[in-house]
């Protein structure tokens, strides 16, 4: 089967990038907002664990830098995001500005600031809004917990350390070394480090470091570096933070006059808990390995691409180098932190390891 009549793996191939990332533009910014080290009582690495997993916020603003150097090209946009959802190759390849308020898990807001306009992502109670300044166009959302429950919001990239702490530590596990680092004031605020390393020495990421506010035990900072490499791939860190509840009206919005507005209820059918696939199988996704070396395999589907999408599909085989070996040929997307492999038969490889590994799993999945 030609790889261009594969949609969903196509479309899966940025997205797959991004979790490679999380897991674990241009130039990167460097040690965002950081100072000279200061003097902290010591903390061991199961103590700053404890410290993460026990904290609790009442309220936070701030803003937020975010920046990615993975290596990768300049690809298309194929995440399938709608108006009001960042723009995931610019979260893979730019140095981002963000704006965050949180007072509890149903009231959240999330601003990327761009030069041609604000993205948002509102959540109050309910009532969920993607917001898009640049086409003046929001998708208005009316949820209840069960929809929260199937569908975690927001998704793709993490937006503020602590959605990217949380999924690094989702990788602590026998396969992850786990240290303290050295301390930092990051934002104007003291903070002790926690530093996850692969033991697997075959994982292209070398270590993810954590910087957690010495007071209120929040992820100030997130910073990951590929193996052999004293440069992050991928960093994330408060540049300003106030621990005061946000007032009310910053989770209120009203969109303006003349704005293009989607109403719906509830998440999308395919986010659905009794139309969703009940298995990661059912959907055509399955892993090889286990840890830092886990390959994701994700299964390509039979519908054909058509217009726009099958345009961009195009172009993004286009960037990418052409391989082949004794498990087939296809196309591959090779970065800093992870390797990408799309087969010709519609089937998506990814890890955060070199592209031979890719290949063994492919010749093994034939």
């Amino acid at each position: 089967m030609p790889v261009m009549n594969s949609r969903p793996a196509l479309r899966w191939l940025v997205p797959a990038a991004a979790v490679a990332v999380v897991v674990g533009g241009g130039a990167a910014v460097g040690t965002l907002a950081a100072t000279a080290e200061p003097s902290l009582p010591p903390r061991t690495a199961q103590q700053l664990l404890v410290d993460l997993q026990t904290a609790r916020l009442d309220g936070l603003s701030g803003t937020v830098v975010q920046s990615a150097d993975l290596g990768l090209p300049n690809l298309p946009s194929l995440a399938g995001g709608g108006s009001g959802t960042a723009d995931i190759t610019s979260l893979l390849t730019d140095t981002n500005q963000l704006r965050v308020w949180y007072s509890g898990p149903d009231k959240t807001r999330v601003a990327l600031m761009g030069t041609l306009g604000e993205t948002d992502v509102i959540r109050n109670g309910k009532d969920l809004w993607l917001w898009s300044s640049k086409e003046n166009k929001a998708v208005h959302r009316t949820i209840s917990d069960a929809d929260t429950k199937a569908h975690p919001l927001p998704s793709d990239l993490p937006m503020t350390p602590q959605e990217a702490a949380d999924r690094a530590l989702a990788a602590v596990d026998p396969t992850t070394e786990v240290t303290v680092g050295r301390s930092a004031t990051i934002a104007g605020r003291d903070a002790y480090e926690l530093v996850l390393a692969p033991r697997d020495k075959a994982s292209l990421v070398g270590e993810v470091r954590i910087a957690i506010d010495a007071a209120e035990h929040v992820p100030l900072r997130l910073e990951v570096f590929p193996k052999g490499s004293d440069q992050t791939a991928f960093q994330i860190a408060f540049t300003q933070v106030d621990f005061a509840r946000p007032d009310d009206a910053q989770f209120r919005f009203n969109p303006p006059p003349g704005a293009q507005v989607d109403e719906s209820t509830g998440l999308p059918e395919a986010a659905k808990p009794d139309t969703a696939p009940k298995t990661p199988e059912d959907a055509g996704f399955t892993t090889v390995g286990e840890g830092w070396t886990t390959v994701a395999v994700v299964e390509g589907g039979e519908d054909g691409e058509a217009g726009q999408e099958g345009d961009q599909a195009a172009q993004v085989l286009s960037m990418l180098t052409p391989v082949s070996g004794a498990w087939g040929s296809g196309h591959l997307l090779s970065g800093r932190l992870f390797s990408v492999l799309l087969s010709d038969d519609g089937t998506v490889y990814a890890g955060l390891v070199a592209p031979e590994r890719l290949y063994e799993v492919a010749l093994e999945h034939k």
